[in-house]
């Protein structure tokens, strides 16, 4: 039992030790919009918009790729 309580902190420990995820340090809407959530893939961001849209971006460039009207 003393050991499955060390292996569950041993592995929080390890958890809170990955590093955080590369953000970036600034987006730009178009239109004027605003932000209303945020997330990730491993090289895409994606921004939901207060238009009812999601705003697709490229983790290199920084571009827009692609825009999704939400219903």
């Amino acid at each position: 039992m003393i050991g499955g309580v060390l292996l569950i902190i041993f592995l929080i420990v390890m958890r809170f030790n990955d590093p955080a995820p590369d953000l970036p340090t600034e987006i730009t809407l178009p239109g004027g919009a605003r932000a209303i959530s945020f997330t990730q893939g491993p090289d895409w961001y994606a921004v939901v918009t207060d238009n009812d849209e999601i705003l697709i971006f490229d983790r290199v460039t920084g571009q827009l790729e692609k825009t999704i009207s939400v219903q």
